[in-house]
């Protein structure tokens, strides 16, 4: 049995609107897979459903071979672990009243890690990452978004996942931050086998990144 994730005719509706209709798309271990569409095609939904955070209307979600039943903490922690996302606003996805240090280690404490344990993890992504020790002790506010997503990085990868979804993950970021995050992601992704799903709308960056590049067209289904 090969490795993957994948979303096997995937249907969501927001109230009477249908978002995805009856999309596949599948995330082989170790394979990039680049995701653009128009705004509104469903390409963030489609990343929530694939990261266990968001129920399908219709279809559903297999992880390794194993089809899988219920969203967030409905899953084990063994199997909602696996799968990892990174958002492409970094403010968005973090509680402003923790420091970059707690951020990255909140993950851990939320399975039951040891406090020493989960501080040591913590200081060890955020040294991959490039965070300096000084920012670990800061909260969101008073750093860049640029640090914060690096620490929102170091946190989806606590867990070791073996898939990591970027939703639009460097849309906010410069340049030179764009390419540290993914050598990153690359470096990672060669060391332990993960899949890598990538929505964004960079042309430029899904072909110099992805191994292949799925179209999900405004209402449609994907292509590619």
């Amino acid at each position: 049995m090969t490795s993957a994730l994948v979303a096997h005719q995937i249907t969501v509706h927001y109230d009477r609107q249908r978002v995805l209709d009856r999309v596949d798309l599948r995330i082989a271990a170790g394979e990039t897979v680049g995701l653009r569409g128009p705004s509104g095609s469903g390409k963030s939904t489609l990343a929530r459903v694939l990261a266990l955070l968001h129920a399908p209307d219709g279809g559903h979600v297999a992880l390794d071979g194993q089809r899988l039943a219920g969203v967030r903490h409905r899953l084990p922690a063994a199997v909602r672990t696996r799968v990892a996302i990174l958002f492409q606003s970094p403010r968005a996805a973090t509680d402003p009243r923790l420091t970059l240090a707690e951020l990255i280690a909140e993950p851990l404490r939320a399975t039951g890690t040891p406090r020493e344990a989960a501080r040591a993890r913590a200081r060890e992504l955020a040294d991959l990452v490039g965070l300096t020790p000084d920012l670990l002790a800061r909260r969101p506010h008073a750093v860049s978004d640029g640090q914060l997503q690096r620490a929102c990085l170091a946190r989806a990868l606590v867990h070791r996942p073996g898939y990591l979804l970027c939703d639009e993950a460097t849309a906010m970021l410069d340049a030179s931050t764009q390419a540290h995050l993914a050598a990153v992601v690359t470096d990672y992704q060669r060391q332990h086998g993960a899949g890598v799903l990538l929505v964004s709308h960079d042309a430029a960056l899904l072909t110099r990144w992805a191994t292949r590049v799925v179209e999900l067209p405004a209402g449609g289904r994907p292509t590619g």
